[in-house]
């Protein structure tokens, strides 16, 4: 909690007392249903909710905004950015629903009223979002094919409408076919070694009908 204060040292009481409640909410459902591993529960702060985030560092959300949160998991990075950005509205989705069963769990402790939960295939979602969210459920190429057409027309913040992504590693293969694609690496704003290769990569995207 305290790397949380670190970045993070705006919080409002609230929002504090949600991010402590975290730990013992995450610990209490993984022994009932395992959303994340064994050896990553007891780093939950940085490789988890520090994490997610990072998306934070990089695009401030605008009241009554939109996001989607696909292949949520557990509920990765769309629990830590509702907590942040309270009068944004999330919609969780993954297809597993057991994890969607831990975010619902979640969410109610919490009592988040800006966030829906839902088993949902991304393809299946109607509706368009101002952002789509993620941790690197696949490889962009298919990660947009899903999404393509869920993006608002209108841009309010300054980044444009798109994808804010989570992935490590070198992405030049996966993201040449995405020249609009920018990245910015976490190891330049939070010090823990996690974050080494750890990127944020937004891709804006035009806004298309939905079919």
């Amino acid at each position: 909690m305290d790397e949380i204060l670190k970045y993070f040292p705006d919080l409002t009481d609230l929002q504090i007392e949600q991010f402590q409640k975290l730990d013992f909410l995450y610990h209490d459902w993984n022994e009932k249903i395992n959303v994340i591993s064994r050896k990553d529960i007891d780093s939950l702060y940085t490789k988890h909710i520090l994490h997610s985030l990072g998306i934070a560092k990089i695009m401030k959300f605008e009241p009554g905004a939109t996001v989607l949160d696909v292949g949520t998991g557990g509920g990765f990075p769309g629990i830590p950015l509702a907590i942040l950005f309270p009068e944004t509205r999330f919609y969780l989705i993954d297809v597993i629903a057991k994890k969607i069963k831990v975010v619902q769990g979640v969410v109610d402790a919490l009592e988040l009223k800006n966030v829906k939960a839902e088993q949902k295939r991304a393809e299946l979602v109607k509706g368009d979002f101002d952002f789509i969210v993620s941790r690197a459920v696949t490889n962009m190429p298919d990660f947009v094919s899903w999404i393509h057409d869920k993006i608002k027309k209108q841009h309010k913040h300054t980044l444009k409408n798109g994808i804010l992504y989570l992935k490590g590693g070198d992405l030049t293969e996966e993201l040449k076919d995405f020249p609009k694609a920018t990245l910015y690496d976490l190891s330049t704003i939070f010090e823990d070694e996690f974050f080494e290769t750890k990127k944020v990569v937004h891709l804006p995207l035009k806004f298309q009908a939905n079919k």
